[in-house]
């Protein structure tokens, strides 16, 4: 029997690239062992079949960012039932159009930027890059979000000028938005600086009670016909 060695050093002796070049094709996910893609450089082979798949490159793997359908009932941080365990290969969408390569690599270290409340559903953001967690930090008071609330009761007299003409939350006031009925029951909000409790906030003030708030979009990320539970890569080429 052939002396195990590490798959790294099959590649280098199977393509003749070097060591630094054999371990990105392996961890990119670009190397199958017995025709199984195999992602560890230090994964010991003997006789196995050692194959690169077609268009295999040796580049860096970018960190990933995820855009989940949170379903309501999730946590977005480290609670009792947290939106992150919604994070699995299996849950990806079907039509996820970012041809981004599944890879075991892109789901640890994955942080929530703009986390919604835990009775909130919609888009959220979990990503490897510290570039894009400081951008929506740093955007979060400016980028525009986009939601359907669903509410009950009648709104109070002269309640519409009073929703569009300006009001205070927790002693500030609140950014100038736009709002419009979808329905009889529902309210779209395109709005920036969203804190927790605001639109229900918002729809208290004029006589009715949000039973659920969903969002949309987050700036020019929208959450598209994905399914709850849901998620996707988010393409290098898209900016929020």
């Amino acid at each position: 029997m052939t002396e195990a060695v590490r798959l790294a050093k099959r590649v280098v002796e199977l393509t003749g690239c070097s060591r630094s070049e054999a371990e990105l094709y392996v961890q990119g996910g670009w190397v199958t062992v017995d025709g199984v893609v195999v992602e560890e450089p230090q994964h010991k082979v003997t006789d196995e079949t050692v194959a690169l798949l077609p268009g295999a490159r040796p580049d860096p793997a970018e960190p990933a960012t995820m855009l989940l359908h949170k379903p309501a009932g999730f946590d977005s941080g480290d609670g009792p039932n947290p939106a992150l365990s919604l994070l699995v290969p299996e849950n990806r969408w079907p039509e996820d159009a970012s041809d981004w390569r599944l890879l075991k690599r892109h789901f640890p270290r994955l942080q929530p930027a703009m986390p919604l409340e835990t009775e909130a559903s919609g888009l959220m953001v979990f990503s490897q890059d510290g570039r894009v967690l400081r951008r929506l930090q740093e955007d979060a008071a400016k980028l525009e979000q986009e939601f359907i609330v669903d509410v009950e009761g009648e709104l109070a007299p002269y309640g519409w000028n009073r929703l569009t003409g300006g009001t205070q939350f927790d002693g500030w006031p609140v950014a100038p938005f736009k709002v419009s009925w979808q329905n009889e029951q529902r309210l779209r909000f395109a709005i920036k600086g969203v804190r927790p409790g605001l639109l229900q906030h918002l729809c208290n003030e004029v006589g009715l009670r949000a039973t659920a708030v969903r969002r949309l979009r987050l700036g020019r990320i929208g959450l598209a016909k994905m399914p709850a539970g849901q998620w996707r890569y988010l393409p290098v080429s898209e900016r929020f």
